[in-house]
């Protein structure tokens, strides 16, 4: 599911541990906390406050394209899948 924006922001690929820390962290501090990306940053294990500030910033712009409908909605066809779900 990782748009193009997604995939170019990173500089490096998230574990899904990383990933829970940085929800974790986004909770915890919010966007009036001082120093909120060097904060985050301490709970998520080997990344930087940039790599988390960017990992954030390319997190919105995918809300935003998605929210916008500028991400194509799939064209799911029941063959294949015997039309259950």
């Amino acid at each position: 599911m990782a748009s193009s924006s997604m995939t170019s922001s990173r500089s490096s690929s998230w574990t899904a541990k990383q990933n829970k820390q940085f929800e974790e962290g986004v909770v915890t501090y919010d966007k009036d906390t001082p120093d909120r990306w060097h904060k985050i940053a301490r709970g998520v294990s080997g990344k930087t406050a940039e790599e988390v500030r960017r990992y954030y910033e390319a997190l919105e712009k995918d809300i935003m394209r998605i929210e916008t409908d500028q991400v194509p909605i799939p064209n799911y066809n029941s063959r294949g899948y015997g039309g259950r779900f």
